[in-house]
């Protein structure tokens, strides 16, 4: 089994930068691009991961023969991943900003 994650199958938030620039998505027609873009990002690709794990739980549920009980627990597993990796983000990002304002000028 291979278990390792290529550019393709990889979460576009952390996806390397192959052409070595300032990864720059449009949103509304607006260029949004470095930290807060590959936030917004991020937070879209776990959304939608859970969003499909929760369409797939609920075919598995209603025994439709096209879905596959592993194919459902894979999405499961990559939805709560995700999830998990977002948290830890958002703690970090919350120690920061309380290390930065307990900081004496």
């Amino acid at each position: 089994m291979n278990l390792r994650l290529t550019p393709n199958t990889m979460p576009v938030a952390v996806r390397p930068n192959i052409l070595g620039s300032q990864s720059q998505t449009s949103v509304g027609g607006t260029q949004s691009g470095g930290f807060s873009g590959a936030l917004k990002s991020a937070l879209n690709s776990v959304s939608a991961a859970q969003n499909e794990a929760t369409r797939l739980q609920r075919e598995v549920q209603l025994e439709n023969p096209q879905v596959s009980l592993e194919e459902t627990m894979v999405a499961i597993q990559k939805a709560q991943i995700g999830f998990q990796a977002t948290l830890h983000v958002r703690n970090r990002m919350v120690q920061a900003y309380t290390d930065i304002m307990n900081m004496q000028v």
